[in-house]
């Protein structure tokens, strides 16, 4: 059968991916849920290519590199190198941290090179997103910037690429990559309030040099509900889409600002996130999904499942109730596949999200006149 889309799974990944700190058997429980709804019979399986010491250095630094092989060689790193590549804290060394970099980002590269081939519309790695990782050094959980690799495959075939994070953290370390280019404009939604990690992504932060109105940032305050996420995120990312006119698109869908998670503060449900991913898919252009952030791992399941079932178009065959599978346990005291929202206080303002959206209005119109300057030149 022709499956148009393309799903990562592989053993070792999700081996690999469970030793992020705080993850608790996360990738097990996700990967496991899909296949208890036998949503995998709709999709082409496939497992991954890890990447090579030079794939990794066509974003991050030689010396971050060659500091990963060689503590994963010697084990004998110091305190000092440790501060300086970002490792220790939320990113301690992490056993055989060589396989898992090169497992962790060479999954994102394989569903990325899967799109390139054009026999898929869109592309699963929900063992992917690890957005905080900068060129030289770990951060936030994120030893790897899997995503900027994947953008940089993706660019070579396809382009103009666009970027949407929809992760609770601001998506600090791709807006980074690629705040003074006009190759990939990057656009984020997340919590942004004083000393909320990693308090970057002011909607004042709009890239710069060639790269200046290519970065978007919706800052969001705590609370915010379904209808009014819903209702920003179609506004806001279909101005963006039709001045900017991508050729592919990535879309992080980090889970953290589900309802319940223990560092998110959004109250969200799967429906926000499920709206969102069915806008960008009536823009018909190739679509690379990532996982990313999300600490309540049964919601996570839950959520990255029926966006699965979504993606793939049998979202309406799903049964409420969790099938019988290794972690049904996980899912009580209900035991069923809906998350309902909580009674958290929305502190958002209509005004400032009005603001917000002129804003953007505004500076995509600067966008789309370049993009037709160049293209008439």
């Amino acid at each position: 059968m022709d499956y148009r889309v393309f799903y990562v799974s592989d053993p070792q990944l999700l081996f690999e991916c469970n030793k992020i700190p705080n993850l608790k058997n996360r990738p097990y429980l996700v990967d496991d849920l899909i296949r208890a709804y036998c949503l995998c019979d709709h999709m082409n399986v496939e497992k991954v290519k890890p990447l090579l010491y030079e794939e990794l250095t066509q974003f991050h630094s030689s010396s971050y590199v060659d500091f990963l092989k060689r503590v994963n060689d010697n084990d004998d790193s110091t305190l000092e190198a440790e501060n300086e590549f970002g490792l220790g804290y939320d990113c301690p060394i992490l056993k055989d941290i060589w396989k898992f970099v090169t497992y962790i980002s060479g999954a994102s590269v394989t569903a990325a090179k899967a799109l390139t081939t054009m026999k898929y519309n869109y592309a699963i790695n929900w063992c992917g997103g690890w957005h905080h990782a900068l060129r030289d050094s770990a951060e936030g959980f994120c030893y790897v910037n899997d995503i900027v690799l994947a953008i940089e495959t993706l660019r070579k075939c396809f382009g103009r690429i666009l970027y949407i994070d929809l992760d609770v953290h601001h998506g600090n370390g791709v807006e980074y990559a690629y705040m003074t280019t006009d190759r990939v404009l990057t656009l984020s939604f997340h919590q942004f309030e004083p000393g909320f990690y990693p308090t970057s992504g002011s909607f004042q932060d709009i890239g710069t040099d060639k790269g200046k109105y290519y970065s978007v940032n919706v800052p969001l305050k705590e609370g915010i509900t379904d209808d009014i996420y819903i209702s920003i995120f179609k506004k806001i990312s279909t101005v963006v889409n039709n001045s900017y006119n991508p050729k592919c698109i990535v879309v992080q869908c980090g889970a953290d600002g589900l309802v319940s998670d223990p560092i998110g503060g959004f109250n969200l449900t799967t429906r926000a996130f499920a709206e969102c991913i069915r806008t960008v898919m009536k823009w018909q252009k190739p679509i690379l999904f990532l996982g990313g952030g999300g600490y309540n791992v049964a919601n996570v399941a839950r959520c990255w499942t029926y966006l699965t079932a979504v993606i793939i178009g049998q979202e309406d065959a799903l049964s409420s109730d969790i099938p019988d599978h290794e972690y049904f346990l996980s899912y009580g005291p209900d035991f069923t596949l809906d998350i309902n929202p909580g009674n958290r206080k929305d502190y958002n303002n209509s005004m400032c999200l009005t603001e917000t959206l002129n804003i953007i209005e505004s500076n995509m119109k600067i966008v789309k006149d370049k993009i037709q300057t160049n293209q008439s030149c």
